[in-house]
């Protein structure tokens, strides 16, 4: 059954707009996925949201949107047409692609965490920036990493400019939420060599081997990482810097620092990387 929602003053429409506020969002346990791609990968990866709006002129392709849409019913989501003004009011984005999904929050804690035995973990300390945060789990997923923590957040892993950035990788590994003292104490516990990246480090970061049980850790993007976790770090790493600038984006940082971990594991045969993509033209979207 399709409900359809014309009005702006709908009630469902003010609760989704609600939550947007991250004490909307905590009160309600529940997050945004705005769009396609986002949308696509959180079901893949079995998560199940509770309903669905959509704008069928708002829509790209008509061409996988249809099968999203009935994706969605199958798992369980309520289903919303509705129209564009009405979905341009809800959506977060400056061209929404007409989908949004709303659904329970995600994080896990450290107890959760299952992990193997060779496991790359990225640690993020009070990062707060979004697009930062969000870029940070993208790279990690590309980098095969078992899971990420975000240590004592400024901004909440299920703001939807974190869901955006990551292009839905939020939902492909677990992502698991501590203070820094508890995450360090665990990571001591369970076997992780800390590597923390700074400015301040003797060595250069691909002076140090990665091809064990590694957690790769970076701080806010003023401060670097606090004292909890430099106290700890048995390898300190930096990235050389040979202009005038001093220090990277921290997505920056971590991407760099991340594709130096798979480099190693990949000549130490640990990993074989995947073939390439094939190529579609330069017009493809990924749909």
């Amino acid at each position: 059954m399709v409900n359809e929602i014309s009005s702006l003053s709908n009630p469902k429409i003010k609760d989704v707009v609600r939550l947007r506020q991250r004490s909307h969002r905590d009160d309600a346990g529940l997050m945004l996925v705005e769009g396609y791609r986002e949308i696509h990968r959180a079901l893949t990866h079995g998560y199940r949201p509770s309903a669905l709006f959509y704008c069928e002129p708002l829509w790209l392709k008509h061409e996988n949107e249809p099968g999203l849409v009935r994706q969605c019913a199958e798992a369980g989501a309520a289903l919303y047409s509705c129209t564009r003004p009405v979905f341009e009011k809800i959506a977060y984005r400056e061209r929404p692609d007409g989908l949004l999904a709303v659904g329970s929050q995600i994080a896990c804690t450290l107890a959760d965490l299952k992990l193997p035995p060779d496991a790359l973990l990225l640690v993020c300390e009070a990062i707060e920036k979004p697009g930062n945060l969000g870029t940070m789990l993208r790279s990690a997923d590309a980098s095969g990493a078992a899971a990420v923590i975000v240590c004592d957040p400024c901004t909440d892993i299920h703001n939807p400019n974190v869901v955006r950035a990551s292009t839905g990788t939020l939902f492909s590994m677990p992502v698991a939420v501590a203070s820094a003292a508890e995450t360090v104490a665990w990571l001591k516990a369970n076997g992780f060599a800390i590597m923390a990246a700074t400015p301040h480090a003797e060595k250069l970061y691909f002076e140090q081997p990665l091809t064990g049980r590694v957690a790769l850790c970076l701080g806010s993007e003023q401060y670097g990482l606090t004292d909890t976790f430099m106290n700890d770090a048995g390898l300190r790493v930096r990235i050389p810097m040979l202009g005038v600038a001093d220090s990277l984006n921290v997505s920056a940082a971590a991407t760099i620092l991340l594709s130096e971990v798979v480099r190693q594991r990949i000549v130490s045969g640990q990993i074989v990387p995947p073939p390439a993509e094939p190529w579609h033209g330069a017009g493809a979207h990924d749909q």
